[in-house]
C-alpha cells in the first residue's frame, strides 16, 4: 500500500507546471474577454460621471464645484472598497465576490438613474463604486491565475488595452444618446426621464452580461489550491484543459500538485506578512508608483477638455495658443446653437473615442516587446516619456501641437497595466488580490484629491497643474528603478519551483527505497 501511494506521489507537479499542461485555448480566450468586459463595467460605474455630470447639469442645477464632487465621488468609493474586496477575495474566493460586486454595482446605478437631486446622485454613485471597486482587481486575479505564465503578461496587457479603450467606448455609446431631445415626466418622483438617465441605464449593460457570463466560468484554480483543496483545483484544471484542447482526447497529465510554501493555505496574519520584508519594500514602491500616476486625473476631465477645445476652435480663434489657454478661452466661448444646452459636442466625443483607441493600440504594441524589455524597464521608459510630454504640453504655442503632446501625455495610462502585471509577479497568491487592491487604493486617494485640484486649476492656474502632476509621473521612473528586474525575478522563481519539485521527488524516491 505504501509503495502504491509513493508511486502516485511521483505524478505530482508544481502548480505552474499543471497550468502549463492545461494550456491556452478557448477557455483562456473566453476568460480574457470576460475580464475585459468586467473592466468596462468597472469604468462605466466609476467614470460614467464624466459624461453624466455635464449632461445632467441643467436639470440638477449643479455648480462647477458640485460637478467636481460628482465626478470624484465614485473614485472615493473605490478607495474605500478596494481593500475590502481584496480581503474578501483572498478569504472567500474571487468568483463569488466578483458576482456580488457586479450585482451590487448594477442595482445602485439603476437607482441612481432616478435621482431627484445631485446629492442623491452622488450618494448612489458612491455606493455603486463601493461595489464596483472589485471589478478591476478580482477578474484580473482570476485571469492571471488561470493561464500559463508564458501568456500571463500578454493577457494582462491585452485586458489593459480594453480598459484604456473603455472611456472611448463609453463616448461612442453616448454619441447617439446624449443629444436626444426627449423628456418624459415621471409621476411621484418629480423628475424628467431624459437622455442622461437613459445613458446611465445603458451603462449597466456590461454588468448584466458579465454577471451571467461569470456563472459559467470557473473559480481561480490557484486560489482553490492555496486554500488546501487540491482535488478541487485539479477538477478546475481538468475543465480548463478540456476546454482548451477540445480536439484532443488526452486527459490532463497531472495526478497531483506539489504544495509550495509561498502558496500555503494558512491565511492568518496575511496583513502582517504583507508588511514584512521583502514584501513591505515592494508594497511601498508599488503604492508610491500608483500615487504618482496622476494621468488618470486629467483623463477624467478629457470629455470636458475636448469639448472646450472644439468649441474654441469653432470660433476661429486660439490656433496660436497652448492647451491651457484654449481651456480657459473655452469657458468664455459663446454657446454653440447646434449643440443642446448641458450636452457634449459630438466631435469632442469622437475625440475621446479616438484617444482611447490610440491608448489601446499603443498598449498592444508595448505588449509585443514587454517580455524582452521587462515590465519594470518598460514602465520606467513610459513614465519618463509621458511625464516629459505633460511638462512641455503648454510650452508649445500651437493649438494642434499642444493638444497632440497632451494626448501623448495621456498614454501614461498604460502604466496601469504594467503596474498590475508587476504586482502579480511580486506578491504571492494568498496575498495578491489584497496587495493589488491596497496599492491601487493609494493611487485612488491621490486621484480623488487631484481631480478636485485640477477642477480649480484648469480655470485659474492651468499650467501649474500640468507642471506639478506631470513631474510626479516622470519621477515614477526613478522610483520604479528600486524594484527588481522582473525578467530575473521570473527566472529565479522558475528555478526555485524546479528546485522545490526536484526536492519533493528526491524525498519521495528516498521514502520509496526505504519502504522496499
Amino acid at each position: 500500500m505504501s509503495s502504491d501511494n509513493n508511486n502516485m506521489d511521483l505524478g505530482k507537479v508544481s502548480f505552474e507546471s499543471a497550468i502549463n499542461e492545461a494550456g491556452f485555448g478557448l477557455y483562456s480566450y473566453l476568460l480574457t474577454s470576460l475580464t475585459g468586459l468586467c473592466i468596462i463595467s468597472y469604468a462605466c460605474v466609476v467614470y460614467g460621471g464624466t459624461f453624466i455630470v455635464p449632461a445632467s447639469a441643467c436639470e440638477l442645477g449643479t455648480t462647477t464645484s458640485q460637478q467636481g464632487i460628482l465626478v470624484a465621488g465614485p473614485v472615493l468609493g473605490t478607495i474605500i472598497g478596494a481593500a475590502f474586496w481584496g480581503y474578501l477575495a483572498d478569504k472567500r474566493g474571487r468568483k463569488s465576490m466578483l458576482l456580488v460586486s457586479l450585482a451590487g454595482g448594477l442595482v445602485m446605478i439603476l437607482l441612481a438613474s432616478i435621482s431627484v437631486n445631485w446629492i442623491m446622485l452622488m450618494v448612489l454613485q458612491f455606493i455603486a463604486s463601493l461595489f464596483a471597486s472589485g471589478q478591476y482587481s478580482l477578474p484580473m486575479a482570476i485571469l492571471s491565475e488561470s493561464v500559463p505564465m508564458a501568456k500571463r503578461n500578454f493577457v494582462v496587457l491585452l485586458v489593459t488595452s480594453i480598459f484604456l479603450l473603455a472611456q472611448g467606448l463609453m463616448a461612442l455609446v453616448a454619441i447617439p444618446i446624449i443629444p436626444l431631445p426627449f423628456s418624459y415626466h415621471v409621476p411621484g418622483l418629480g423628475i424628467q426621464w431624459n437622455s442622461w438617465r437613459t445613458l446611465m441605464v445603458v451603462f449597466t449593460s456590461p454588468s448584466i452580461i458579465c454577471f451571467i457570463w461569470l456563472l459559467f466560468m470557473q473559480e481561480s484554480p490557484k486560489f482553490v489550491f492555496s486554500k488546501g483543496n487540491e482535488e478541487g483545483a485539479l477538477n478546475i484544471l481538468r475543465f480548463i484543459h478540456k476546454m482548451n484542447n477540445r480536439k484532443g482526447q488526452e486527459e490532463l497529465p497531472v495526478k497531483g500538485l506539489l504544495q509550495l510554501t509561498s502558496d500555503a493555505p494558512e491565511q492568518k496574519g496575511a496583513m502582517k506578512e504583507l508588511f514584512k520584508a521583502p514584501l513591505l519594500k515592494y508594497f511601498i514602491i508599488m503604492t508610491t508608483l500608483s500615487m504618482f500616476l496622476q494621468v488618470g486625473s486629467f483623463v477624467v476631465w478629457l470629455p470636458t477638455i475636448a469639448n472646450q477645445f472644439v468649441e474654441i476652435l469653432r470660433t476661429g480663434e486660439g490656433y496660436e495658443s497652448n492647451l491651457c489657454a484654449i481651456i480657459i478661452m473655452g469657458e468664455q466661448a459663446p454657446p454653440n446653437e447646434d449643440v443642446a444646452p448641458c450636452s457634449l459636442n459630438m466631435i469632442s466625443l469622437l475625440i475621446v473615442f479616438g484617444v482611447g483607441s490610440l491608448h489601446s493600440i499603443v498598449n498592444i504594441i508595448i505588449s509585443l516587446f514587454v517580455d524582452r524589455a521587462g515590465r519594470r524597464n518598460m514602465a520606467m521608459g513610459v513614465a519618463a516619456f509621458t511625464g516629459l510630454c505633460g511638462i512641455i504640453t503648454n510650452l508649445i504655442p500651437n493649438a494642434i501641437g499642444s493638444a497632440a503632446v497632451f494626448v501623448m501625455f495621456t498614454t501614461g495610462l498604460l502604466l496601469v497595466g504594467l503596474y498590475t502585471a508587476m504586482s502579480i509577479a511580486l506578491f504571492p497568491t494568498h496575498l495578491r488580490a489584497l496587495a493589488i487592491s491596497l496599492t491601487m487604493t493609494g493611487g485612488r486617494m491621490m486621484v480623488f484629491v487631484v481631480i478636485q485640484i485640477l477642477n480649480l486649476l484648469l480655470n485659474s492656474n492651468c499650467e501649474l497643474g500640468f507642471y506639478l502632476f506631470a513631474t510626479l509621473v516622470a519621477s515614477s521612473a526613478i522610483v520604479a528603478a528600486f524594484l527588481p528586474d522582473d525578467r530575473k525575478l521570473i527566472t529565479a522563481t522558475t528555478v526555485a519551483r524546479k528546485s522545490d519539485t526536484l526536492t519533493e521527488e528526491m524525498e519521495t524516491e528516498n521514502e520509496k527505497y526505504t519502504a522496499l
